[in-house]
């Protein structure tokens, strides 16, 4: 089975290592990474891994009328990882696969899914918990609080990605696969091993629990100092950013521990990458990247401004359905 993960990135040498061996772990067999305009050695990181067989990499930088994402999207339509892969996966380097049957790799989701062509990793968000300072530790063990398992609001908490057969469909799409192929009657399922209909929802039904199986966790906050620098590297979809306190509120969801992510060993993998000689040296060179980038920002009043809201702000909470309620009832009066 060859199981493919789609990646774009700008400026994430800090975290590309830890992502790579988890999903090693969990088994995808290959990964085509797009990188776009970096300034702080991921580019170089990737080319590296490139060199050893790891990762195939297509440098992508811009400028892109409808944004880098959408730009790698396109050609990864093309290329030959993914129209022969038995599996596609996009994600993002914020987001980690984190399967709850068997081994908890992708041949245990997959054998309890026989019929599925496409199953639905629902985001399950992870907040910051007051995190304040960057520190150079893997992102899955900094970060354990998480959103309930069922909400009212916010609806994007509940939003998902699609890990599907690439032969049932001809585009590759940021949430779902679009375009489906000729005769194609694609089964879709969610993370509970529930059957869907097709439809053309992004978004997860937020009042039943979509983790039984599988859960795809997002780190979409990470600590405030690297909050601040992902808010300057933008949007991956479109140039401008559209990071700010709103975004923060809406994802900082701390009310549940979750620590089933770290029964998935990826130590062996990731050793085995900061060996590399130029990987680790790429990899501390990141670190400091990041770092220093924070503590430039830092010199400008509106991203002092930014940092002290942040500081000051607590953990955010999940509206339930009730209160959710009176925020939808306007809406369907549209």
């Amino acid at each position: 089975m060859r199981a493919t993960l789609v990646l774009t990135v700008k400026n994430e040498a800090a975290f590309l290592l830890e992502w790579l061996a988890h999903h090693r772990a969990c088994g995808f067999t290959d990964v085509l990474a797009f990188s776009n305009d970096c300034s702080d050695g991921t580019a170089e990181m990737l080319d590296r891994l490139a060199e050893l067989g790891r990762v195939k990499h297509i440098r992508n930088d811009g400028p892109h009328e409808e944004g880098p994402q959408w730009a790698a999207l396109k050609q990864a339509d093309r290329h030959d990882l993914v129209r022969q892969a038995d599996w596609v996966l996009f994600a993002d380097i914020d987001e980690f696969v984190n399967i709850h049957v068997g081994a908890r790799r992708l041949p245990d989701l997959l054998g309890a899914l026989p019929e599925a062509d496409a199953i639905t990793l629902t985001w399950r968000l992870f907040g910051n918990a007051g995190v304040v300072a960057f520190a150079d530790r893997p992102v899955t063990e900094s970060f354990t609080r998480a959103a309930p398992a069922t909400l009212g609001w916010p609806w994007r908490a509940q939003m998902f990605k699609t890990l599907h057969r690439p032969a049932q469909f001809r585009k590759l799409g940021v949430h779902r696969p679009k375009s489906p192929a000729p005769g194609s009657q694609a089964r879709w399922f969610d993370g509970s091993g529930r059957e869907m209909a097709p439809g053309q929802r992004i978004f997860s039904d937020y009042r039943q629990d979509n983790y039984r199986l599988v859960q795809l966790n997002h780190y979409a906050l990470g600590a405030m100092e690297s909050y601040l620098v992902k808010c300057d590297r933008g949007r991956a979809n479109r140039e401008a950013s559209a990071f700010d306190m709103g975004y923060w509120i809406e994802r900082n969801l701390c009310e549940i521990e979750d620590r089933s992510i770290a029964a998935l060993d990826i130590s062996p993998y990731l050793a085995e990458l900061h060996a590399d000689s130029v990987l680790g040296a790429l990899h501390r060179q990141g670190v400091a990247w990041r770092k220093a980038r924070f503590a430039t920002l830092m010199r400008q009043e509106p991203w002092r401004g930014l940092f002290g809201r942040l500081m000051m702000a607590g953990s955010s909470r999940a509206l339930g359905p009730a209160e959710a309620a009176l925020i939808q009832q306007h809406r369907l009066q549209d």
